[in-house]
This record gives C-alpha cells, sequence and structure tokens, in this order.
C-alpha cells in the first residue's frame, strides 16, 4: 500500500514539471540576471563592465530614487490603508444593511460594480481619467465650472503640487473594490449568533463591527494589506498611463524609476540596481506580515 502511494504521488509530481519550468524560466532566471546586471556598467549592447557596488552607492545617495520612495508612502496610503479602511465600512454595511433589506443581489451587484475598475484594463482606466482630469475639457474642471466652482478648476496632472494627490484618488477608485470583496467574503463566516448575542447586551452596530466582525475576519485583513502594499510598491501601468512620472517627477515611483534607466538612458545597470532593491523591499515587506499574522494566529490560539 505505501509503494503505492509513493508511486502514486511520484505520478503527480510530473504534472508539476511545466509549471516549476515556467517559473525557473519566467521568474527566477530574469531575477538571477538583473541581480548580477546591477553590479555591472552597461547599456543593454555589447559585454556588460563589471563595477561592483557602484551602482548602489550611486543609488543610494540619489536624490531622485529617495523621492520616488516618499511618493510610494503616499501610494500605499491610496492603495492600502485608505481602501482597507473604506473597504471595511462598505463592506459592513453592503452585508449588516443592505443585504437583509433589499436582497443579497442588490448587495452582489453594488461589490461587483465596486471591484469592475480591478478587471478593467490599466490602459483603459488611464485614458478615462486622463480625459476626466484634462485641464481644458476635462470633466471634472467643466463639472466645476458648471457648479460656479471654477476658481477650484486645477490642471490636475499637470501641476506638480496636484499631479500626486489625483493619482492617489484615482488609485484608492482603482483599488476599492477588492477589499470589499474580500471582507465581504469574512464576514460570511462570522457566526450571526455572535452579534445577535451582543446585540442582547446592548451593544450597537458600531461596538459589533469593532469587537466582533472586525477580530474575527483578521486573515483577511492582513491579505489584503498585504497584496495592496505590494501593489504599490511595485505600481508602474497607472503612472506611465496617467503622467510618466512627471511633472517634474511629481509622481516618479522606482518601477518607472528603473524602466527610465532601462530603457529610455540606457543605463541597465543602475535600472538594474533600483529594481533589485524594490525586490529585497518588497519580500522583506511580505516576510514581515506573514510573521506578524502567524505570531497572532498563535497568540490567539493559546487564548483558545
Amino acid at each position: 500500500m505505501a509503494v503505492g502511494q509513493g508511486s502514486r504521488r511520484g505520478g503527480y509530481a510530473v504534472f508539476l514539471i511545466p509549471g516549476v519550468v515556467a517559473a525557473v524560466a519566467v521568474i527566477v532566471v530574469p531575477l538571477v540576471m538583473t541581480v548580477y546586471v546591477s553590479f555591472t556598467r552597461w547599456t543593454g549592447i555589447g559585454a556588460p563592465e563589471w563595477v561592483g557596488l557602484a551602482n548602489y552607492r550611486r543609488l543610494f545617495a540619489d536624490a531622485t530614487f529617495w523621492a520616488s520612495f516618499g511618493h510610494i508612502l503616499g501610494l500605499i496610503v491610496a492603495m492600502a490603508v485608505l481602501p482597507t479602511l473604506l473597504g471595511l465600512v462598505l463592506a459592513a454595511v453592503l452585508f449588516d444593511y443592505l443585504a437583509p433589506v433589499f436582497g443579497n443581489r442588490w448587495a452582489s451587484a453594488l461589490r461587483s460594480g465596486l471591484y469592475l475598475p480591478q478587471v478593467l484594463p490599466v490602459a483603459v482606466t488611464g485614458i478615462v481619467w486622463g480625459w476626466i482630469l484634462h485641464p481644458s475639457y476635462g470633466a471634472l474642471n467643466r463639472i466645476l465650472d458648471s457648479a460656479g466652482l471654477g476658481s477650484l478648476a486645477r490642471n490636475w496632472l499637470g501641476d506638480p503640487a496636484y499631479a500626486l494627490p489625483s493619482v492617489m484618488a484615482v488609485m484608492v477608485w482603482v483599488q476599492l473594490g477588492y477589499p470589499v470583496v474580500m471582507f465581504m467574503a469574512g464576514l460570511q463566516r462570522v457566526d450571526p449568533e455572535l452579534a445577535e448575542a451582543a446585540a442582547l447586551d446592548g451593544a450597537g452596530w458600531w461596538e459589533r463591527f469593532r469587537r466582533i466582525s472586525v477580530p474575527l475576519i483578521r486573515p483577511e485583513l492582513y491579505v489584503v494589506l498585504v497584496t495592496t502594499t505590494i501593489a504599490a510598491l511595485k505600481i508602474f501601468g497607472q503612472i506611465f498611463v496617467l503622467t510618466r512620472g512627471g511633472p517634474s517627477n511629481a509622481t516618479l515611483v522606482p518601477s518607472y524609476f528603473a524602466y527610465k534607466n532601462f530603457f529610455e538612458k540606457f543605463n541597465v545597470g543602475y535600472g538594474s540596481a533600483i529594481s533589485t532593491v524594490l525586490t529585497v523591499l518588497i519580500v522583506a515587506l511580505a516576510i514581515l506580515f506573514l510573521r506578524l499574522q502567524d505570531r497572532e494566529q498563535r497568540a490567539a490560539g493559546g487564548r483558545r
């Protein structure tokens, strides 16, 4: 029997080979090559010249690089913090109020509408928002003019003072549906008897939400925070379509900074150093989040 089970497992392992080969070819090999090239001076043509840590010394002294990470902090707020907080409230409202009153169909339709920006192509959302925020014929400025608030009209993506906040607002809209879907799925596994017992004890909706629902959906909270934070760190498409890092590097982020060095300045070694540092940071944050989640789960298990 044991031999038969072992042979079956070995047979199943064969089906993993294409996935492993693809992962090595698409992820591992390019990553190793990027790390190697980061220690060289290379234009993408000819043989790379080994320069050791020169690219990293230049990188950590580069004010533009540090400014791009400053912009990332704002995008983490827009893509992780705000969508998570708003998503918690919206998911609770949809689950606790709209679904019981209007039915699950309406709650599901609203949830799908909020999630729609996640599945739209980045180019489509970028073009639409570029039109909405255009300083001359954009819908936002036209609406402000029509409402008698023309003094509030701005060059939303062309003014360094407003470009990053405008991109942040767009990213809140893009990301909001994802935590709503995740948190509504988590709320479905919360025992309704807990909320009923708390209500009988006089707890209001906010107390039940804060003390019962939120603690019980912490696994979903960790997943949302990890994935949205990583998405913010490696954001590229929206920046490329909306602002291309401008104006005056006001929306420059590390991934687009690496792209500019790769394909516009042909400084492949320096661009690889930027990509390597960003990869290390993303992996470190993912490990940190996972360890915090594991520690909390163990503590919760010990309390039970």
